[in-house]
């Protein structure tokens, strides 16, 4: 049955259009997921659908009787208890203990954080008897764990769901449908979001084809235009305005009318210490015991390499913002010691980032308290997919995705060289965690990452800590799809490490740190080899991350050479042609030839 269905709906900005004519039908069982660049109108378009806000123009049909069940940013929640809030009976228990609040469900809504809240909404919105759910970044403030569940919860549901996220697992394992949002248009695919993908490079390459094509016709209009005063008082006036138009219409450009550029200025090379903690104990004022410090984390040992890429994950309340904030400085230990590089410069973009008072304006934010915005600051923000309406508009009137980025902007404007990221992905639209991903593919600093983002950790880390919420920290090789096969194969529940090489604690039977390399005391651990003698994970991951940069390099050498040799063939320069094809005989050759080193670092790390 048709839930809701939108007929030529619009609403707008006081600077622009947000949405232009959108028609769509919610019908029982799709699973729709609406995708677009931030500040484009998908929070908007959830809320007309809704019924929180009418539409400007156009109109919105519901069936009889259908009922709505919305999560929507604000996650507006009674003044009552957590439990409360959700419901009653062990179906809301059970949601609030997958969703990580096990332990609060007597705590007041008032004194939960803000991620907490956000659990608390959705556990009601999905307890809430519905025909449709809606739900805007359901994903925002959970663990791998709890995502999970919310996958198999909605694969369940019976009803029609209509979800906003940038998880892009989420997207392909649960929607059939996808609705792109681009300059006030909306766009019907078909599918997940590889479909999606598909879909909209087809639509893209169409455009460009309809565009060679405008301006083939144009010039010969304009050619028949330019016959002379006399003969064109002779043509017909509707072939002159059809002709007229040709000329001087434009395809559509990007909705971002330049590439988003994050290297604002060189990275500060970093020495060969970075931070090192040494058997760090860290925590908070225990509520229940008033005088008491709660252990969060306890025995943590871990060094940064200068090129580190590492991950950070656990339960929620495990404890991955308390190691993020003791690594920068934020959070003194209790016991043991941080020791900082000379040379480091930390760049720490936290989930709230950077402060922003909402009556600042982008412009001031980029020119800071010392002097006045002008022009050079709108064409920095230009860089940064903020056009001159929103350089210029109050933060306070910025999507949630638009001030994030403007906070990552704010933070590497810093030129730091170790970059501490505790959730990057919140809030941003899909284009950006693809450019932010390139980004930190190809930066040459320090990176410690805590998201719950399977992709976008996918992409940037080697290794993971797994927070395992006992005050451990255990380092895994190989990433997060590494741990989480190892986890699966070990059937072991929540965030345990697998038993065998590493014990809880993240110690081997010598009391060496998996996750520094460094003896119980802090001292330097002789050089890691692992049994019989082979190279340790360490050296495996060097070796591994060199191997990768070499095979770029062989890459775009192999396609210069076959750009090259499509020049050649056109030319028909028969000398060329032989030169070119003995260099790119040898590239190739090459690049076998460091694939299969690449393939036996693999195996030999993950047989580690």
């Amino acid at each position: 049955m048709i839930v809701v269905d939108l007929s030529a709906v619009s609403m707008s900005r006081p600077d622009r259009p947000l949405l232009s004519d959108v028609s769509l039908t919610v019908s029982t069982g799709e699973r729709i997921g609406v995708v677009g660049i931030n500040g484009t109108g998908k929070s908007t378009l959830l809320r007309v659908v809704a019924g929180l806000e009418p539409p400007e123009r156009g109109t919105v049909r519901r069936g009889a009787g259908a009922r709505i069940s919305l999560l929507d940013q604000g996650g507006d929640l009674p003044d009552t208890t957590a439990l409360a809030a959700v419901g009653e009976g062990w179906e809301a228990e059970a949601a609030l203990t997958r969703l990580g609040l096990g332990k609060l469900f007597d705590r007041r809504v008032q004194q939960l954080s803000g991620g907490q809240r956000k659990r608390v909404a959705l556990a009601r919105a999905l307890l809430n008897p519905a025909d449709l759910l809606i739900l805007d970044e359901p994903t925002n403030h959970l663990d791998v764990d709890g995502i999970e569940w919310l996958e198999a919860e909605l694969k369940r549901f019976r009803g029609a769901v209509l979800l906003v996220t940038h998880d892009r697992h989420v997207l392909d394992r649960v929607t059939n449908r996808i609705v792109e949002l681009d300059r006030g248009r909306a766009y019907v695919h078909q599918g997940g979001y590889a479909a999606y993908l598909d879909a909209r490079a087809e639509r893209e390459a169409q455009t460009v084809r309809a565009e060679d094509v405008r301006r083939n016709l144009a010039r010969s209009e304009l050619a028949w235009l330019r016959r002379g005063a006399p003969a064109r008082t002779r043509k017909p006036k509707a072939r002159i305005a059809a002709a007229t138009q040709t000329v001087q219409s434009r395809a559509p450009g990007a909705a971002r009318g330049v590439a988003l550029d994050l290297h604002i200025a060189a990275t500060p090379r970093l020495g060969d210490t970075v931070i090192e903690l040494r058997s760090v104990r860290a925590g908070y004022p225990d509520l229940a015991a008033p005088g008491e410090i709660r252990p969060v984390l306890d025995g943590v040992d871990l060094a940064l390499d200068p090129d580190e890429r590492l991950g950070i994950i656990g339960l929620n309340g495990a404890g991955k913002s308390t190691l993020l904030d003791v690594l920068a400085g934020r959070l003194a230990p209790t016991a043991g010691a941080v020791v900082t590089g000379p040379a480091v410069r930390l760049g720490y973009w936290d989930q709230l980032g950077q402060d922003l008072d909402p009556a600042l304006r982008p412009v001031d934010v980029v020119a800071g308290p010392a002097r006045r915005p002008d022009w050079s600051d709108e064409a920095f923000l230009e860089r940064f997919w903020f056009d001159k309406d929103n350089a210029w508009a109050p933060v306070g009137t910025l999507s949630g995705g638009e001030r994030r980025r403007l906070q990552l902007v704010a933070t590497l404007a810093q030129r730091p060289n170790v970059l501490l990221l505790d959730e990057p992905t919140n809030d941003l639209d899909l284009d950006t965690l693809r450019v932010l991903e390139d980004f930190l593919e190809d930066w040459p600093g320090a990176l410690v990452v805590v998201s719950h983002d399977r992709a976008f950790l996918e992409r940037t880390v080697t290794d993971v800590i797994i927070v395992d919420g006992n005050a451990g920290a255990t380092r895994r090789p190989g990433g997060l799809s590494r741990w989480l096969a190892d986890r699966a194969a070990a059937a072991v529940p929540g965030f345990a490490p697998p038993t065998g090489r590493f014990g809880a604690s993240g110690k081997t039977a010598t009391g060496r740190s998996a996750a520094s390399g460094k003896t119980a005391t802090g001292k330097p651990a002789p050089p890691k080899r692992a049994p019989g003698g082979k190279p340790s994970a360490s050296t495996l991951r060097h070796r591994l991350r060199d191997t990768e940069k070499e095979l770029a390099t062989l890459a775009r050498n192999r396609d210069a050479l076959n750009a090259r040799l499509e020049e050649a063939g056109a030319a028909a320069d028969i000398a060329a042609l032989a030169r070119i094809g003995t260099e790119l005989a040898e590239v190739t050759a090459a690049i076998d030839a460091v694939e299969e080193r690449w393939l036996e670092l693999a195996a030999e790390s993950e047989s580690g």
